[in-house]
């Protein structure tokens, strides 16, 4: 009883969790449709987190109403994608248009049917679930590892533009809860990928947390003067070897002594002569 009150517990906190998560690009699509550009934003996100979606829909209706709360937030998820990969399709140039499309159509359609006719078909009653549990699994492990290509573009660039910091922290509490939840219904399926989705979410803010505040190193000042001095000895020796005429003479400013009086000396026999 006191399992079920705590997977119960699990699943609700999973549910509301995992619906912030899916409104969190709600800023970056909002970005999109004001400046009418995909910018640097990629769909892959976006399709494998709908197709990802309806693989659970799938396994959780395998669970003989075990697994409602698995089916209504990955309702929702669904629902929510489709609208993003809508927006994004509407605003993406032409190479990313047809690029969305093609793994739209591969994955999610093609993809997503072959599974049901090999499950269907080719699986039993009692088998299919464990078959449909580790498709589930290999394809969260893929999910959780998609964001891997954009922490290294924040490596290389120093920019943290396009990872934005509230997903991560919604992705790492979602796939905290969800592996809490798992453990609850002791179902292995639901628990293994989510302790890769922790592990990674908690990477993606410690970049984002080093990257946000990284400052590039400061210019040594003490070369400055260095180069000033050198420059203003440079402009005396300069004026040093030109020749004066006339009344109208101009001298160079200098803290060096002995030009100084070099200058003066020189002056004083001209002045005689």
């Amino acid at each position: 009883m006191a399992l079920n009150v705590l997977a119960f517990t699990f699943g609700i906190m999973g549910n509301i969790i995992s619906f912030i998560v899916f409104l969190a690009p709600v800023p970056t699509f909002v970005r999109i449709c004001k400046k009418k550009s995909i910018e640097g934003f990629q769909s892959l996100p976006y399709v494998s987190a709908l197709f990802s979606a309806m693989l659970w829909i799938y396994y959780a209706l395998q669970k003989d109403g075990s697994g409602f709360l698995l089916i209504t937030i990955n309702a929702v998820g669904c629902f929510i994608e489709t609208i993003y990969i809508i927006l994004f399709i509407t605003y993406a140039n032409k190479k990313a248009r047809i690029s969305t499309l093609k793994v739209l159509g591969l994955l999610n359609f093609l993809g997503f049917a072959a599974i049901i006719l090999v499950c269907e078909l080719l699986t039993k009653k009692s088998n299919r679930e464990k078959v449909l549990g580790g498709i589930c699994v290999g394809f969260s492990v893929c999910v959780f590892a998609a964001p891997l290509s954009i922490m290294r573009v924040v490596i290389r660039t120093k920019s943290v533009e396009f990872m934005p910091f509230s997903l991560s922290l919604f992705l790492t509490l979602s796939a905290i809860t969800w592996l809490f939840y798992g453990l609850a219904i002791k179902d292995f399926y639901v628990a293994l990928p989510n302790i890769l989705g922790a592990f990674l979410g908690a990477v993606q803010m410690i970049l984002y947390i080093i990257f946000k505040y990284y400052k590039a190193p400061k210019v040594d000042d003490t070369e400055k003067p260095k180069t000033v001095q050198d420059h203003s000895i440079d402009m005396v020796k300069l004026a040093s070897t030109t020749p004066v005429s006339g009344d109208m003479t101009v001298y160079p400013q200098t803290h060096a002594g002995d030009l100084e009086g070099q200058m003066e000396k020189k002056v004083t026999n001209q002045i005689q002569t």
